[in-house]
């Protein structure tokens, strides 16, 4: 058996603190070595769970780590793998990458000079639901797909300062959908045609966000696909996808917790409490992805989901962005370059 690793862990928010806890418990990582902008919460953690805390992400590489955890704010994101790029350490990093399509671009030049493992965590692609779905796609039970309807729908936004720095719903929410349509189906998504609106929060608009968003998106075999998100949803935190083909029709995320009921009479009602939040509903995807990532530093191996599966991703938000905006169907490749978007 290969030796165990050592792991840093950059960020320790609520995914980070979630995600040390995770690496403590994996037999293939030796020690845990933490650091955070707020040095205090730092040592919390570390004492909390038998690690090592450092003042910086320079002095956690410095202390010699085998892998690098990236879970800070999206403006981290970029130098840290940069950093990890420099020293020659792999590294996970929290969805997205970046906002702009020019910052992902300098971040894979980076990477793909110093050649070392990079996955994305996109915890969708870990989830046993996607996972069945995509099977079923690639094997032909589905049939000639028509239909893919994504749904994302959290049960309250997020605090104003996040919004203010997250790049719009697209790029912040709806990544995800466009990340598991893409991975579930096998197919790229070729057009966008989005919109948005303000129904529950007026402080989004300050922002120029959006707190209801839809999209209707053309595959590259020619299905189609919908979308919905919002950010308020009483009854808890929603996310299904539903796949529609001639032969089968199937469903991810509808099960005694879904946070939606039928109105129709005597029809069964969700047996359990809906979903408070993203780690409820997806704590053993998010447990899977770092040990995948983990046993494919030790084994060696293609990364889970690379930085040109964010970069793609994040190419139909930014689709979506402009589409909202001049209110008209865009087509990814008008937005497949720094140049594109600029212009």
């Amino acid at each position: 058996m290969a030796e165990p690793l050592r792991v840093g862990l950059v960020g320790v928010g609520r995914i980070g603190a979630f995600h040390a806890e995770t690496l403590r418990t994996l037999e293939t990582v030796s020690s845990l070595t933490i650091a955070d902008s707020d040095a205090a919460r730092a040592r919390q953690v570390a004492e909390a769970l038998g690690a090592t805390a450092v003042e910086t992400p320079a002095a956690l590489l410095e202390a010699g780590v085998d892998a690098l955890v990236i879970a800070t704010p999206t403006p981290g994101h970029a130098p840290l793998l940069r950093l990890a790029a420099s020293a020659g350490v792999p590294a996970f990093c929290e969805k997205p990458v970046a906002l702009e399509l020019v910052t992902i671009d300098d971040v894979l030049e980076h990477v793909e000079r110093a050649g070392i493992l990079v996955q994305i965590g996109f915890q969708r692609r870990f989830d046993t639901g996607y996972q069945a779905a995509r099977d079923a796609v690639a094997s032909g039970a589905l049939g000639n797909l028509l239909v893919a309807r994504a749904a994302t729908h959290d049960p309250a936004p997020p605090p104003e300062e996040y919004i203010a720095a997250s790049g719009g719903i697209f790029r912040d929410l709806h990544i995800h959908d466009f990340d598991a349509i893409r991975y579930v189906t096998g197919q790229e998504i070729v057009e966008v045609y989005a919109d948005g609106a303000v129904r529950e929060t007026p402080w989004f608009e300050r922002h120029g966000d959006v707190d209801t968003a839809v999209a209707v998106l053309r595959l590259g075999d020619g299905a189609l696909g919908i979308l919905s998100g919002t950010r308020h949803d009483a009854l808890g935190y929603d996310v299904r996808l539903e796949l529609f083909g001639v032969a089968d029709s199937i469903a991810v995320g509808v099960d005694s917790r879904s946070p939606i009921h039928s109105v129709e009479p005597g029809a069964p009602q969700p047996a359990g409490i809906g979903y408070r939040n993203f780690l409820d509903r997806f704590e053993a995807a998010y447990r899977a992805e770092l040990g995948a990532f983990v046993e494919t530093v030790i084994a060696g191996g293609e990364s889970a989901c690379s930085l040109h599966e964010a970069r793609a991703a994040l190419l139909v938000a930014l689709a979506a962005d402009r589409s909202r905006a001049e209110r008209r169907p865009v087509p990814i490749q008008e937005v497949a370059s720094a140049e594109a978007v600029a212009g």
